[in-house]
């Protein structure tokens, strides 16, 4: 197929944790910079792990963070279904050819002989990989241990004297003997497919071309390979990307709540501060400015990604999370700010508000405190506080009340009136207007907070400090 095509296959055992984003992302931003096709595949095969509401959950995560799909969940076609649960017809197809043409076995090794067996081959220095005990099986020995009540997992017969190789798109040339692979499971006991071999033929079946995954797989690759050989189907391109490692240097896991996509959305990060910062994580390339999403594909080459791990930096993040706050529209911000708000609150005060604080929080949560200032009260002052307060003296209070009935809101209008009043400037007369208004000596510019306080809030924190 001159069409490129990559995918995402999501095992639905879990939230979407950020080194599997950055696949994503990557699959998808490689797709797109083709003008190809991506897909969704939903590896749901582990009944007692996958659920309904892990997959939910991570289809939202993609949708959210702007990864469309052209076939998948939901937008089945004629190469799915995409749920791996509901291909059980395929697999059975495929599992008879492989029989017929010798390259599966039934293996009745107890998972107690499987571990003696591993245990005995590290204890000899050995590399672990099964050994082959029902690979030559007499007809009559396998129908014993089947009368022994034992359920056959299928095993795939590696071809011993050949090398398995391949070209990498990240890690370049890889090489495998195949008598160190081991024959490896296909199908589980209990009849539901092994990842070797479901996910190797599902990308085969649905016209996938270039594998995106994490570094983790390369070794499982040659024995893919192998599956599609002996199915004569298309090998795609396999592509390992380096580990996306936590702050603590261990990889990313889904058992990390704080590495989810979720976590990071209830934090109230913003979808286009995660996509700029993955887009930069083990990519190298893409400039230190800010990427519009439709533009993000323009700045992706697989050719630019590393082979060292990345460690996962938050306060990079954070930078990204600035400058994507810099850019939300007026009634987007307002929606982003929403659950900070008060509850009641009018549009246009909602308006008013998130103009005023879009420039100066992080995160939602940070704009309650400015929501209270302008909407309530004031918080209590330190000690410091209130000696800079004294300091002015109710003079100086008294002297701003004055002016701001003469001149209004008008925040250069007022600092020159009380400047002629009392010959303050600077810090000496905005620190103790802020402090009397606010609470704070940090916030949004004084102008935008003159302009958007109540007047009868700004004349009674005034006539309060002139007592």
């Amino acid at each position: 197929m001159s069409t490129t095509v990559t995918r995402f296959a999501p095992s639905p055992t879990g939230l979407l944790h950020l080194g599997n984003a950055r696949t994503a992302l990557f699959s998808w931003l490689h797709a797109r910079a083709a003008g190809g096709r991506f897909i969704v595949r939903a590896e749901d095969t582990d009944a007692a792990r996958s659920s309904e509401e892990f997959l939910t959950a991570q289809l939202e995560d993609l949708r959210w963070l702007g990864i469309d799909w052209d076939a998948g969940p939901g937008r089945e076609d004629a190469l799915g279904p995409y749920r791996q649960s509901q291909r059980g017809e395929v697999y059975a197809g495929l599992y008879e050819t492989l029989e017929r043409d010798g390259h599966l076995y039934p293996c009745y090794c107890s998972a107690v002989e499987l571990d003696v067996s591993r245990r005995a081959q590290l204890a000899a220095g050995q590399p672990p990989r099964y050994a082959g005990t029902c690979r030559d099986l007499m007809p009559a020995q396998r129908a014993a241990r089947a009368a022994e009540g034992r359920a056959p997992t299928l095993r795939f017969r590696v071809p011993g004297a050949r090398r398995v190789t391949f070209e990498d798109g990240v890690r370049g040339p890889q090489s495998f003997e195949a008598a160190d692979i081991g024959d490896f499971i296909l199908r589980r006991a209990d009849g539901s497919p092994a990842f070797f071999f479901c996910n190797a033929v599902d990308d085969a079946l649905m016209g996938v071309t270039d594998v995106l995954r994490g570094e983790d797989h390369v070794a499982n690759t040659p024995r893919q390979l192998l599956v599609l050989e002996a199915l004569g189907l298309p090998q795609p391109r396999y592509a390992h990307l380096p580990l996306l490692l936590g702050a603590d240097g261990a990889p990313l896991s889904k058992r990390q709540g704080a590495a989810s996509v979720a976590d990071m959305r209830s934090r109230g990060y913003l979808p286009e501060a995660l996509v700029n910062y993955l887009l930069r994580l083990g990519h190298q390339g893409a400039p230190d400015a800010w990427i519009e999403r439709a533009d993000l594909p323009k700045h992706f080459a697989l050719a630019r990604v590393g082979h060292s791990p990345s460690r996962f930096d938050e306060q990079q993040l954070l930078h990204w999370q600035r400058e994507a706050i810099k850019r939300l529209p007026a009634e987007a911000a307002v929606e982003w700010l929403g659950p900070s708000l008060p509850p009641g609150l009018s549009a246009d005060d909602a308006r008013r508000l998130a103009q005023l604080v879009q420039h100066n929080v992080i995160f939602p949560d940070d704009a309650a405190p400015w929501a209270q200032v302008v909407f309530g009260e004031p918080p209590a002052l330190g000690e410091a506080d209130l000696a800079v307060l004294e300091e002015a003296g109710t003079g100086f209070f008294a002297a701003a009340l004055a002016a701001f009935e003469e001149v209004g809101a008008d925040a250069g209008a007022l600092a020159r009136a009380l400047k002629a009043r009392t010959g303050r400037k600077g810090a000496a007369l905005f620190m103790p207007l802020r402090l009397a208004l606010t609470g704070c000596r940090e916030g949004p510019e004084f102008g935008p907070l003159l302009a958007t306080l109540a007047p009868d809030k700004i004349r009674a924190r005034f006539a309060a400090r002139a007592r």
